[in-house]
């Protein structure tokens, strides 16, 4: 009989036991969701952009030559950088410094009969009365006759010397001798180019664009410029508002803030091609590119992930025009777009800064 009831204790005990941690544990932990990023849709000022091929160039940039004629004694080796002033080619000089020094022995010459016919005056204007009218008013011309003479000897050697400087080629601007346009030995005439000198530190770009844009276009104006696989912004320096006559094109100048860029750079720059007007917009990473067209991942109220094809129609830097079934406001997956499936739930980690809204200015492609 003891044995009996011990048995039934330890059975309802055991029982008790398992109801206590049935009802401890509850109903099953929901899985939780792929963490993602998200940002807001929203609208910004759009005009769809034309990219034009342009290119980086210097703002100095120069065949060197020189006013006289010689044999070439020096030429600067390419790639050698020079100093403003700095010497970059040399013409042999022998027969200007025997002008020059002709010159100085003319003055020299004159100089010394001046000073004589000075002194002559000076001992006439002393003895006074003894000498007659005309012997004074000789030695009163001649000598201005010396000092008319020695004026002019003066610029003879100012201009001998002049020839003599320019026997020597000087850089009129820091850069680097790109090319030799003549070589040592050869002999030059007069105004032949012997160097090509480019600044490569003072850079800009240089497009030439459809005149029908250049209403579009003002200085101070930013615009994206796109080298290679990146993109940058520059302001415009200047818009030449005359077109060539077969290309019906105009010249723009950009004032580039990266002056790292080397001179020949190949760029495109994207210039305005009308008005802008308001459209949606979303972060370019909301984008999933794939071969049957493009969509985002939109989350919902309840936490789950909604595909929606989108047709992207621009892009300015990281945002994106799309057309599709995405209103303003709503939640766009901007990481982890790829690992997501239709109607998985997701876990909202971090909030990117919100898209531009209207009033914002961005353009297209």
């Amino acid at each position: 009989m003891i044995n009996s009831r011990m048995s039934a204790l330890a059975l309802a005990a055991a029982l008790a036991v398992f109801a206590a941690s049935a009802g401890a544990e509850g109903p099953p932990a929901q899985e939780p969701g792929v963490v993602v990023e998200v940002a807001k849709a929203s609208v910004a000022r759009v005009a769809p952009r034309r990219w034009v091929p342009g290119g980086v160039v210097s703002r100095n940039d120069a065949r060197l030559a020189t006013s006289g004629a010689g044999r070439l004694e020096y030429v600067a080796e390419v790639g050698t950088r020079v100093r403003s002033g700095e010497r970059v080619a040399k013409l042999e000089d022998e027969a200007v410094r025997l002008r020059v020094d002709d010159a100085k022995a003319e003055v020299a010459r004159i100089e010394s009969q001046r000073a004589m016919s000075e002194r002559q005056l000076q001992r006439l204007e002393k003895v006074g009365s003894t000498i007659s009218q005309t012997q004074l008013d000789e030695v009163r011309s001649q000598l201005a006759v010396l000092t008319a003479q020695l004026q002019q000897a003066q610029v003879r050697q100012r201009v001998a010397q002049h020839d003599l400087d320019q026997t020597e080629v000087r850089a009129p601007f820091a850069g680097v001798v790109t090319e030799r346009l003549a070589q040592r030995g050869e002999y030059v005439a007069t105004g032949a180019a012997i160097a090509h000198l480019v600044d490569t530190v003072h850079v800009e770009a240089r497009v030439q664009a459809p005149l029908t844009l250049v209403g579009l276009v003002r200085s101070d104006m930013e615009l994206p410029v796109r080298i290679a696989d990146r993109q940058i912004k520059a302001s415009v320096r200047t818009v030449v508002p005359v077109g060539e006559e077969r290309s019906r094109q105009f010249e723009l100048r950009l004032t580039l803030a990266n002056n790292a860029l080397s001179v020949g750079t190949a760029i495109e720059v994207g210039l305005p091609e009308r008005e802008a007007t308001d459209s949606l917009v979303v972060p370019r990473d909301a984008i999933a590119v794939r071969q049957d067209g493009n969509y985002v991942m939109r989350v919902k109220a309840d936490n789950t992930a909604e595909k929606v094809t989108v047709t992207s129609v621009a892009t300015d830097g990281d945002l994106v025009t799309i057309r599709g079934s995405v209103a303003v406001g709503d939640l766009v997956v901007v990481r982890g777009v790829e690992r997501l499936q239709h109607g998985q739930r997701v876990t909202v980690l971090t909030r990117a800064a919100d898209v531009r809204g209207a009033g914002g200015r961005m353009n297209s492609e």
